[in-house]
């Protein structure tokens, strides 16, 4: 972050000492809202959750271990399917989004953008895939803390694709999270912008406030001053 900004050169403007500070980070506002951030690591949670619970069943070899992480595995299946739903609903009515970087290109942008649909896409189908596949297996099934009997018969072949789709939409998301993961990290350690601080403020650098001063009618300053 650049220590002083303004629109004129900085020779001759007056000292920040003395002058009118309105307590406004601009880390504050160019931050994610407080909603938004929780619903984003609370999918995080969701997701990895989700993703061990499958490794754990399949590297399994006892019958009672697997029911219960297959049991766990949906229940997270629909927390994820209904938490991806409230965060869009948010995201549509509430949500305080910070604009892109100006230096990104259009390319960049779009890449971004078309990324983060395909995330929400698949958190709302995987958990449908994988509840078709349980249903249409003809068998009962125990979801949360309930048993849920027989739905309908067993129809294999349509069971086989549900299966197959929801294994993958898994290997999409976990290509499509590390992405985003990677992404995240160039954007804090070799660009070095605020693109991970604004969405995980416990990292941001508690050193300095950055404080916006007038500097008269058609001017401003941006002044970083230490805590």
């Amino acid at each position: 972050m650049t220590a002083l900004s303004t629109s004129e050169d900085s020779a001759g403007l007056p000292s920040p000492q003395g002058a009118d500070l309105h307590a406004s980070p601009v880390a504050a506002r160019t931050s994610f809202d407080a909603v938004t951030i929780a619903f984003h690591w609370v999918t995080l949670i969701l997701v990895l959750g989700l993703l061990t619970t499958a490794l754990l069943h399949a590297k399994s070899h006892d019958d009672a271990t697997k029911a219960l992480l297959l049991q766990v595995h949906r229940s997270f299946g629909v927390t994820v399917w209904v938490t991806t739903a409230l965060r869009l609903f948010w995201r549509i009515t509430n949500a305080q989004l910070p604009p892109f970087a100006d230096d990104m290109g259009n390319l960049h942008r779009h890449t971004v953008q078309k990324s983060e649909y395909c995330l929400y896409a698949l958190l709302l189908i995987q958990p449908l895939s994988g509840l078709g596949a349980t249903i249409t297996r003809g068998r009962a099934f125990d979801l949360f803390w309930w048993h849920i009997p027989p739905l309908m018969q067993h129809y294999p072949a349509v069971q086989a694709a549900f299966f197959r789709g929801h294994r993958i939409g898994a290997w999409t998301l976990i290509l499509l999270i590390t992405g985003h993961a990677i992404n995240a990290l160039v954007h804090h350690f070799v660009l070095r912008d605020n693109l991970l601080r604004r969405m995980l403020p416990v990292i941001r650098n508690r050193q300095h406030a950055v404080f916006e001063l007038p500097l008269g009618a058609t001017e401003s300053q941006t002044y970083s001053a230490a805590e």
